[in-house]
Parts: structure tokens; sequence; C-alpha cells
């Protein structure tokens, strides 16, 4: 029993524990139900929460964010609005300020050109703004002076002029604004020589020729310019050139036609005299003995050498004149013999009168100078009629008639007789056939060597009249040898103060000289 009833009642209480064990199990259920649905909603609450959490963190970030953005945006415009563009202005790299516009620079640049040009109206100025230069540069509330900027590059500004050098045989003489300066100084060079050989020449007329008839006067006259050339060739180069220092045409041509002093070598030649060069070379007679000391008019002797302190022109004017020259003709002398009357005896019948005829050369100059002459021709203006002479016929040897012959067949003259350009020529200069003819009868009374003339012959006609021949290279007559019109006494030369091979030709009448081509038929 005991042990049935102890089983019963362990039974009875297994099942009891069972019982309680699934109403425990089922209060645990319920509670875990009842933890869990508790849990769910304060999970779901949780969430929800956090959610707003973060909402609420990411709305206060988000305004955070947009106010710093706002700030940093209003920041930025503060700045740019407060940021300045300028230029800084540079001379020769080094910067001397800046200012807020270019266009600054242009309008000093145009007024600085225009003042320089207003200042220079007869120059081509240019503004030098070389080496002037800006960059561009940005700055929070940059102080730019552009006042002070401009005042100090205006006080650097300069300009130069536009120039032509103008270059004579590689020597600058001056320089002027264009070449059309430069032409018009040619033109005014060319000019001062062609009036002068205007103004040289004379109108004759008839009156004027029975004036000279009268006065054994010359008339000398340019009856044609044939040409006019520069010798020298005129360069040019363009430079910067000082507008002070420009030259007009006037002023360039009077360069050009005086040029610089420096000194000149002369020599002496035949009829010179101290007041002669003087007045050849434009230069006072006290210049030329302060330059020779020594020297003395009456010691002056032909190939002395002296030294002249004279302009010379860096440019050479060439001109060739048509020249001609009025010459009174003394009248033929008409001899006739008497023999009843004594040799040395004469007696005038008719005086004649005076003729006129004119002399042509061709004459070239350089500056004014002449450098050579030709003779061309020459034509009667008024026939002289001759004057007769009774002479006597008793004694006739070396006895002249008085009428003259050319000394030399087919002669040209090369240099008349008189004042040519400064000095006295005492015969005229010929060149033609080399043979040497005495120009009438005569008697040689002098036949050697003579300073200047070199080898010379002098014939006594024995009538009042005598001639010299000179520069011979050969004589072939000797003292008081008697000689006859036409008849070879010696040979043209160069002998002496002489330039080429020709015969100087002299006559003399009472001891006087004559001009030969009064003389010579």
């Amino acid at each position: 029993m005991k042990g049935l009833k102890g089983k019963r009642g362990t039974g009875q209480a297994s099942e009891q524990q069972t019982v309680r064990d699934e109403q425990q199990n089922n209060q645990q259920s319920s509670e875990q139900q009842e933890t869990s649905s508790k849990w769910y909603t304060l999970t779901v609450d949780s969430i929800r929460q956090g959610k707003n959490k973060v909402r609420r963190r990411l709305i206060i970030a988000a305004a955070s964010v947009a106010v710093a953005g706002g700030l940093v945006l209003a920041g930025n415009h503060y700045v740019t609005a407060n940021t300045t563009s300028y230029y800084v202005v540079y001379v020769k790299d080094k910067a001397i300020g800046s200012v807020l516009q270019k266009s600054q620079l242009d309008k000093l640049f145009n007024e600085k050109r225009a003042e320089y040009q207003k200042k220079y109206p007869d120059a081509a100025m240019v503004l030098n703004t070389n080496g002037i230069t800006t960059t561009e540069e940005k700055a929070f509330k940059a102080q730019v002076d552009s006042a002070s900027t401009l005042k100090q590059l205006d006080s650097m500004l300069t300009a130069y002029a536009k120039g032509v050098q103008v270059v004579i045989n590689g020597k600058n003489i001056g320089v002027v604004d264009d070449q059309k300066t430069i032409d018009q100084a040619l033109k005014r060079v060319q000019a001062n020589y062609t009036r002068k050989a205007e103004t040289a020449a004379q109108n004759m007329n008839k009156a004027s020729v029975k004036k000279l008839t009268q006065s054994y006067a010359y008339s000398k006259k340019v009856n044609k310019l044939e040409s006019v050339k520069l010798n020298e060739k005129v360069t040019t180069k363009e430079i910067k050139a000082n507008p002070q220092k420009l030259l007009s045409s006037k002023e360039l041509a009077k360069v050009m036609l005086t040029g610089v002093e420096s000194p000149l070598k002369y020599t002496v030649r035949e009829g010179d005299t101290i007041s002669s060069i003087a007045a050849a070379y434009d230069v006072s007679q006290q210049d030329i003995f302060d330059n020779n000391p020594g020297i003395q008019e009456t010691s002056l002797q032909i190939g002395d050498e002296l030294t002249l302190t004279v302009p010379q022109p860096p440019i050479t004017v060439t001109t060739v004149e048509d020249y001609s020259e009025q010459v009174v003709t003394e009248p033929a002398v008409e001899i006739r013999k008497s023999e009843t009357m004594r040799a040395g005896e004469s007696k005038v019948v008719s005086a004649g009168s005076k003729g006129l005829k004119r002399i042509n050369y061709r004459v070239t100059k350089e500056n004014g100078q002449m450098v050579r002459e030709e003779w061309v021709g020459q034509e009667v203006v008024k026939e002289a009629s001759p004057k007769i002479i009774i002479k006597g016929t008793k004694v006739v040897v070396g006895e002249g008639s008085g009428n003259f012959i050319w000394p030399s067949s087919g002669a040209i003259v090369t240099s008349p007789f008189g004042q040519r350009w400064g000095r006295m020529h005492k015969g005229i200069d010929i060149v033609g056939s080399a043979s040497v003819m005495a120009a009438d009868d005569g008697v040689v009374t002098y036949a050697g060597t003579m300073t200047g003339y070199g080898n010379v012959i002098i014939i006594d006609h024995r009538n009042g009249y005598e001639t010299l021949y000179g520069h011979l290279s050969q004589i072939d007559v000797s003292n008081g040898a008697v000689v006859e019109q036409g008849q070879h006494i010696g040979v043209m030369g160069n002998t002496g103060h002489s330039t080429g091979t020709h015969l100087h030709f002299e006559i003399h009448s009472g001891g006087a000289l004559q001009n030969p081509l009064s003389y010579l038929r």
C-alpha cells in the first residue's frame, strides 16, 4: 500500500507538477508574449524617436551649412566688390606707379605728342615711348594714384624728329627733315651758279659798239649756259634727329656752297699778283701775307707756292658756258713805200679807224672758277679802215711792215690776252703747226732762255714793234739774225712754266703790251 500509495502519490504529484509546469509555461509564455509585445512597442518607439532625432540633427546641420554658405557667399561678394583692377607702369623695367585705365596712358601720349609737334611745327615729331610697358594687377581696396603716376611719366617723356642725314663723299654735312628739302637745296646750289652766268651776260647794241671802238674797252658776255651738273654723289640715311638741328633748304644750300675753311696750296702763274689771287679766292691780302711769312708783292715769282685758307665747298658744281668777248681791233696798217724817202722816215696819210670783232669761247667752271677755256672762233662786228703810212725805202733790211701774220699755221687760240679771272695774260697761247714763224720782218735781239718763258725768241721789227715767242722746244735762229715774215725760227714746245705744248706770243709797241688778236690777220 505504502508502495502503491507511494506510487499513486508520486503519480499525482507528477501530474500536479505537470500542470504547474504547464501553467508556469503558459504564464511564462504569456509573460514572454507580453514582454515581446512591450519590447516591440518599445523598439518601434525608439526607432521613431531616433529618426526624429536624426532628422532634427540633419535639419540643424543643413541650416548650419546654409548659414555658413551664405556667410561665405556674402564674404566673397564683398571682397569682389572691393577688389580693384589697375595697371602698373614700368619705364625700362622699373615701376614708377600705377593707373586705373590704359586709356589714361594713351591720352597722355597723344597730348604730349601734340605738344612737341606744336613746339616744332616744321618737323615730323615722334614721341619716344620705347621701354614703357604695363602689367595688369588686382588688389583688395587697392590705392591707385593715377595723377601722380601720369605726372611723373609726363616729365620723363621725350620726342625726336624724323631726320635725313646728308652725306657727301662719306662726310656728314647736315640733317634735314626730308628728301624734298635736299632736292630744293641742290636746286638752290645750281641756281647760284646759273644766276652768275646769266648776270654776266650783256646785250650788245650799236651804241655800245660805238662806245667800245672809242674807248678800247672789252665787253664779256655769256651767250648760253650749256650745262650744269653736280660732280659728287649725295647719299642719305634716316636718323632720329634733334629738331633744333634740322637745316632748311636755304641753310643746307649755304653749307654746300661755302663749306668750311681749310688750307689750299696755290702755285703762282704768269700775271699773278697778291691782289689778283686774293680777289680770285675771295680772301684778304693780309690773310695771304699771314699764311706765307716772308712773301712780298715785289718778290713774287712764277712757280712760287702759296698757302691759302679758303672755304672748301663739299660739293662741286660744273658749268659749261658759251662765252663771247668783244675786242676792239686796231686799223690795219697799209704801208706805201717811197723810194725817195729815207729808210726810217714815215708819214701818216690816213689815220684809219678802229674795228670790232667778237671772239667766242667755251668755258668750263667748277664752283665759279674757270678750269678750262676753249677758243671756238671769231667774227667781225665792224670792219676797221686801214691806217695808211708812206715809208722811205732806201734801207729795208730787217724792218717790218707793221702787218703781222699768225706765227703758226692752223693756229687755234687756247688762252687769250688780258685779265683772265684775276691775273694778267701778257699775250696769247696758241696751238697749231709745230713750226714757229716770224710774224713780220725784223732782227733777232734775243734767242735763249728766260724765267717763266723757257726757250724764247725776241724780234725787233725796227718800226716800234717787237714780238716774243715763248716755251719753244727748239731755237733755230741766233742773236742778230735778220729774218723775214713767215721764216721758220723755232719749234713749238713746253719749256718754262708751261702746261702742255703751245706757243706763247706777244706784241709790244713802243714797249707797251698789245693784244695780238688786234693785229693778226
